[in-house]
């Protein structure tokens, strides 16, 4: 079991320069700016994942997403490519979630030609862009793909009812609920839309078969109940799943070293070539166990502060 993060390290270890290229994607409704970051150093075919910034659902941009982005190309030995999606209240739901589908499917049929093997891809995303990559998880498994390895969730925002955020004085979170309420009303102008699993992942009675997930939380933010209860419904619905909090706040989480090198760790393994899959099937097993445990605390008070 120690063989895999050795080879792992020592593919990563190779990288030093990641290409930047600027594209555009056809959308749901308007073309979508998107940026390619590229590892020159590794052979391809590369894992590819795609990435979606925060802001909100109503603000962020490509240059949001530019650190964490080029961080996880180089450390994963990956290209990542960075979609941005509609926003609201120009374009409310459903356009962000058939956006982040759109640029799945575009770079499916496209992987080949930019060296990404298509049958090795990964979601990620923060804040909004966590929520975005927790339904287009959904949406894959629904319209029966393209199929995905894994989705890394970086502090999403999952829950527009609201009911589950943590206590902002307590947390001295930098995000407070009555932002988190603007996002969502200019977002989700219909209220029954807050209950569409495409909107709040946390209504869906349907999480089984889903990828791999990872999700990363900060102590002082009011989402980080929410997106821990995500993490224990996915448990409970048999898929693999890390979740780990950082000591640092909302607006943090996705520039934190610590973070980016774990997201780094855990799509490596969940990428790595088919020839090291039977290595990755023994430490899920090993992981098994540390799932049921995490599941079975759910009701402990890490998972309610």
């Amino acid at each position: 079991m120690d063989a895999l993060p050795q080879l792992l390290s020592a593919v990563q270890d190779n990288v030093r320069h990641v290409a930047v290229e600027n594209l555009t994607l056809p959308g749901f409704v308007d073309a979508l700016p998107a940026r390619l970051y590229r590892p020159v150093d590794v052979p391809a075919p590369l894992p590819g994942v795609l990435y979606f910034h925060g802001g909100g659902f109503i603000g962020g941009s490509l240059d949001d997403a530019h650190r964490p982005a080029i961080a996880i190309a180089r450390q994963t030995a990956a290209a990542v490519l960075s979609v941005a999606y509609s926003l609201a209240p120009a374009r409310p739901f459903p356009a962000a979630p058939e956006d982040a589908y759109a640029a799945t499917r575009w770079l499916h049929q496209h992987a080949e030609d930019y060296g990404i093997d298509p049958q090795r891809l990964a979601l990620a995303g923060d804040d909004a862009g966590g929520n975005l990559a927790a339904a287009l998880s959904l949406i894959l498994k629904d319209r029966h793909g393209p199929a995905v390895a894994a989705q890394v969730l970086i502090g999403p925002m999952l829950d527009p009812s609201m009911t589950r955020q943590g206590d902002p004085r307590k947390l001295r979170s930098d995000l407070q609920p009555e932002t988190c309420n603007d996002c969502y009303a200019q977002y989700l102008p219909g209220p029954m839309q807050r209950l569409h699993p495409y909107a709040s992942p946390l209504e869906s009675s349907r999480l089984h078969d889903l990828p791999p997930a990872l999700v990363a939380t900060a102590q002082c933010d009011v989402l980080h109940k929410e997106a821990e209860q995500y993490a224990a419904a996915l448990i409970a619905a048999g898929v693999p799943t890390q979740v780990t909090r950082f000591p640092v706040t909302h607006g943090e989480l996705p520039y934190h070293p610590p973070l980016l090198r774990e997201v780094a760790e855990f799509l490596r393994r969940r990428l790595a070539p088919a020839s090291l899959a039977m290595a990755d099937f023994a430490l899920d097993a090993a992981q098994t166990t540390a799932d049921n445990a995490a599941a079975n605390a759910a009701s402990d008070p890490f998972f309610h502060d």
